[in-house]
């Protein structure tokens, strides 16, 4: 549309049609909105933004090739996290970027995530529990799991969307991108260490942990109460 303006096409509804996708749906408002004066000096000014706009595409392709050739040693832990929902290739190299593939100087998936600064922060004084922000970690890979929980938001039928939306109506969002981007890390320690794919649990496997989660709970809270707990299943009738 923008070079159709400069080469002086003065129809803007016929500039409007070339809008793509979404845009076609406000085709009456972009031709209201490319009606008026183009003087000489906004010819230029407009000329010199395509011309940077250019210049940055062809900037990110040179930067895209050269990842690549980089990368090609790690493509095969690059495949194993794209296996994960929410997760591209390109959000898979920029992991293997920051962590690395080698995963021997960390002991174990939770001292991966405190590296990360994706775990919460164990702040006590006198027994009681202070503040459980996040401690600063790699920004990089922090934005980049932010991203993915922020993608697996909107997915149906994978436990990481299902753990999402169970923490959001309680936590609050920006506490589930935290708790999901430490759970999408972990499984990265593990595929890393062991070399295998993701293994998607489904959707009921939150259910079912967090059933088992208050069942523990509960029965220890009474348990400290004096009481000896028995559990029973109920049985149902049909």
């Amino acid at each position: 549309m923008l070079q159709r303006l400069l080469g002086g096409e003065t129809d803007a509804r016929a500039r409007a049609e070339r809008a793509h996708g979404k845009r076609r749906a406000k085709r009456e408002a972009l031709a209201q909105a490319v009606v008026g004066r183009l003087e000489a000096h906004h010819v230029f000014l407009l000329r010199e933004q395509l011309a940077h706009l250019d210049d940055l595409d062809a900037a990110s392709a040179r930067v895209d090739v050269e990842l690549t050739e980089r990368l090609l040693d790690e493509r095969e832990a690059i495949a194993l996290l794209a296996t994960i929902p929410g997760v591209a290739r390109r959000t898979a190299e920029v992991l293997v970027a920051e962590i690395g593939t080698d995963l021997s100087r960390f002991p174990s998936a939770q001292h991966l995530a405190s590296w990360a600064g994706m775990c919460p922060g164990n702040a006590e004084s006198g027994g009681r529990r202070l503040s459980g922000r996040t401690r600063h970690g790699n920004a990089w890979v922090r934005r980049t799991l932010a991203e993915v929980a922020n993608v697996v938001s909107r997915m149906k039928g994978t436990s990481l969307a299902a753990q999402f939306r169970r923490l959001a109506a309680r936590r609050g969002k920006s506490r589930a991108m935290v708790a999901v981007g430490h759970s999408v890390l972990v499984a990265i320690y593990y595929m890393l260490t062991r070399r295998e794919p993701y293994h998607e649990l489904g959707a009921p496997y939150c259910d079912e942990h967090e059933r088992d989660h208050v069942q523990r709970r509960l029965v220890h809270r009474l348990e400290r109460l004096g009481f000896a707990v028995t559990l029973e299943a109920l049985t149902t009738t049909s």
